[in-house]
């Protein structure tokens, strides 16, 4: 019997599906950083939104990070925390997430990048933690 699949994606070569579970593994907050998102532009300016666990909704109601904005989706975009490597994903949103002028489906985030999500700037700090958890 022959294999409908390319010899490249049979046997021990071909990749192997990772569960979701698995690649939940790595999520982790860095050792000895707080990460934090400023709302710095929009109705819900003035908005700082410590990160707590390391993977985080941003959207109108019921997310992590509610945003007082008729441009903003109910679940809009994603970010996630692995040690010291935050990435923002795009969650389908109707009217985009973009950092600078670009509409992403994910970037890369570090110390004080800005994104925008509807009509809202937000900015994402990271900075030792000076509290008694470091």
């Amino acid at each position: 019997m022959v294999s409908p699949l390319p010899a490249f994606a049979r046997g021990a070569g071909a990749p192997r599906r990772i569960s979701a579970q698995e690649a939940d593994s790595d999520l982790r907050l860095p050792h000895g950083r707080a990460i934090a998102i400023t709302v710095i532009g929009g109705a819900s300016r003035g908005g700082v939104f410590p990160l707590e666990k390391p993977r985080i909704i941003l959207g109108r109601k019921g997310t992590d990070v509610p945003l007082d904005d008729a441009g903003v989706s109910r679940r809009h975009c994603m970010i996630e925390v692995r040690g010291d490597v935050v990435r923002l994903c795009d969650l389908d949103s109707t009217n985009g997430t973009f950092v600078g002028e670009e509409r992403i489906r994910a970037a890369q985030l570090r110390h004080m990048s800005e994104f925008r999500v509807g009509s809202s700037l937000l900015l994402l700090t990271i900075r030792s933690r000076v509290d008694s958890d470091a």
